[in-house]
């Protein structure tokens, strides 16, 4: 009996697999992007990037208490915390919109004073709950 040579490749279970990568991988981005201290963040009417951030965080919860990559530090540790990490680094901060507005400056200008070129405010969309 002779072997009959094949021609084509059958790329659906190809296809099939790399769907379902794609669907694990943007499941967990978004779990990853949310972060884990509960943030009401402000609304505004543009949002830049949806791409998850690897980088270092900020946070300023609705008691004002600050938080360096899920960590809670005082001013003076935020200091300390940012002394080590490459100037050229991206920081993230997310502050929750009922906080008073001098706390976010502060915070804000320490980071800036440290040299950090590359700081970025973490908002909503507005509409979307």
């Amino acid at each position: 009996m002779e072997d009959k040579e094949i021609d084509y490749m059958n790329v659906i279970p190809l296809v099939d697999v790399m769907l379902v990568l794609l669907t694990i991988v943007l499941t967990t981005s978004t779990f990853i992007a949310t972060g884990a201290i509960s943030v009401t963040l402000p609304k505004s009417s543009e949002t830049v990037s949806e791409t998850p951030f690897k980088g270092n965080i900020v946070v300023i919860d609705n008691e004002s208490a600050i938080f360096f990559d899920d960590t809670p530090v005082t001013m003076q540790e935020l200091q300390e915390k940012l002394k080590n990490i490459p100037k050229n680094s991206p920081i993230i901060l997310r502050a929750d919109r009922s906080i008073q507005l001098q706390t976010f400056i502060d915070v804000m200008d320490e980071i800036k004073k440290m040299g950090f070129e590359k700081l970025s405010i973490q908002t909503e969309k507005k509409g979307g709950e």
